[in-house]
C-alpha cells in the first residue's frame, strides 16, 4: 500500500522528554512500510533529535521535514493576567533560513521562558 500522498507533519520521537516514546529507527521503518515519502519531527520544545532524525532519514531514503511544538502563550492571555494558559504551536522549517530562526527559537525559549 503506498501513501505517496500523505505525511505525518507532527511526529514525537523519544527526544520529546514529555511524552515522545517513538525511536527513530521503529518511525523510519514504518514510515517505509507505509510508502511516505516525507515525514516531520516536532518534539515537545526541543530539536535534540535532529542530527539522529536526519541521519535515520537519509538512511531510510526518506524526505526528513525539521520542526518543533512549542507552547506558546498569546498576548490577549498575558494583558488578562489568565495564568497557565498554554497552547500548542507546530512550527516547520522551510528551507535553511527556516531551521535557524527555529534553533534562534528554540534558544530563546529555553532561557527565556518555558518550551
Amino acid at each position: 500500500m503506498s501513501n505517496e500522498s500523505f505525511v505525518h507533519l507532527h511526529v514525537h520521537t523519544d527526544y520529546s522528554l514529555l511524552d515522545g516514546a517513538c525511536r527513530m529507527d521503529r518511525l523510519f521503518s514504518r514510515v517505509c512500510e507505509l510508502g511516505m515519502p516525507a515525514v516531520a519531527m516536532t518534539d515537545h520544545g526541543n530539536i535534540f533529535g535532529i542530527p539522529d532524525f536526519i541521519k535515520n532519514a537519509k538512511k531510510a531514503g526518506v524526505k526528513p521535514i525539521i520542526g518543533c511544538e512549542f507552547y506558546t502563550l498569546h498576548h490577549e492571555d498575558i494583558t488578562e493576567k489568565k495564568k497557565n494558559t498554554l497552547y500548542h504551536t507546530i512550527i516547520l522549517a522551510k528551507n535553511l533560513i527556516g531551521y535557524k530562526n527555529l534553533c534562534k527559537l528554540s534558544s530563546i525559549s529555553h532561557v527565556n521562558g518555558f518550551y
